[in-house]
């Protein structure tokens, strides 16, 4: 596995790749990588000759008060494992190389962006859209791969891909779970034991939801009795629970002959954890 990080030499093993006619699907992360990224990784071969992992912690996506500096940084450790998942190549630019001096252009998805993470975490999407269309047109994939987890990233990044006319496929693939129900994600890591068996809540308070939505209880009702449910369990707070249309991510009252995601994100000590679960078409 190559490690590059000049931007010039990334271009050059793309071009290769291309010279012999090969499909390439990127990966981006953040780092600290675990079984959810490394289904990311598995979707990508199954998708592609080539796979490109990026690494970079996007300073543009964290607030003020979030946990840029405390964000877990690995890299020796992550590149093991994606050798030993068969990349090809990891990208781990710093953040000179990809904000030179005098960067000063920002990519913002209006709607659909806004609520949800974006209203608790304003700013956030904006970060995430300008440095994935930056990685976008760095490594000039056929597809990208991106975990449903982050089902309103995922959301806005198809949204951009769209708007922009990029020329590339956007995949989601779906959220790799740890035994007892919870959402692999980096920021698991921040949460001490106690919070952790209280995290076991959340999926299980959203399964209940999703389930009583189905059955044709009022979305409301099914709504605040997940909510209740995280609060007596011992989360401290929840930002939202709420039924959205999953490709707009407009809220809905009710279940109706569309699509639907019913997200979450809601807070144990200073960790803020998100989930969401599918709810088919009537």
């Amino acid at each position: 596995m190559q490690i590059i990080r000049s931007l010039n030499a990334l271009r050059a093993a793309v071009r290769g790749w291309r010279a012999s006619g090969e499909r390439v699907a990127l990966v981006p992360t953040m780092g600290a990588l675990h079984a959810g990224h490394m289904a990311l990784v598995d979707a990508a071969r199954r998708r592609a000759d080539r796979v490109v992992v990026s690494i970079f912690v996007n300073p543009t996506q964290f607030g003020p008060n979030e946990d840029l500096a405390a964000y877990p940084r690995r890299e020796a450790s992550d590149a093991a494992l994606l050798e030993a998942g068969k990349v090809d190549l990891l990208w781990a630019p710093d953040v000179a190389e990809m904000y030179p001096e005098g960067f000063a252009s920002t990519v913002s998805v209006r709607g659909i962006s806004e609520g949800l993470c974006g209203a608790a975490r304003p700013g956030h999407f904006d970060g995430v859209a300008t440095v994935v269309a930056k990685l976008l047109n760095q490594v000039t994939p056929d597809v990208a791969l991106f975990g449903e987890k982050d089902w309103q990233q995922l959301a806005v990044v198809r949204r951009m891909v769209a708007d922009l006319d990029i020329g590339v496929e956007i995949a989601g693939v779906p959220t790799v779970r740890e035994d007892d129900g919870l959402a692999r994600s980096s920021r698991n890591a921040y949460l001490d034991p106690e919070q952790r068996l209280i995290a076991r809540a959340l999926p299980r308070a959203l399964g209940e939801a999703a389930a009583a939505i189905g059955r044709g209880e009022a979305v409301a009702a099914a709504l605040e009795s997940a909510e209740r449910r995280l609060i007596e369990a011992g989360f401290v707070g929840v930002d939202y629970i709420l039924l959205c249309d999953a490709e707009t991510l407009v809220p809905m009252r009710a279940w109706a002959e569309r699509p639907a995601r019913l997200l979450v994100a809601a807070r144990l000590g200073t960790t803020r954890l998100i989930d969401n679960l599918a709810v088919p078409a009537k």
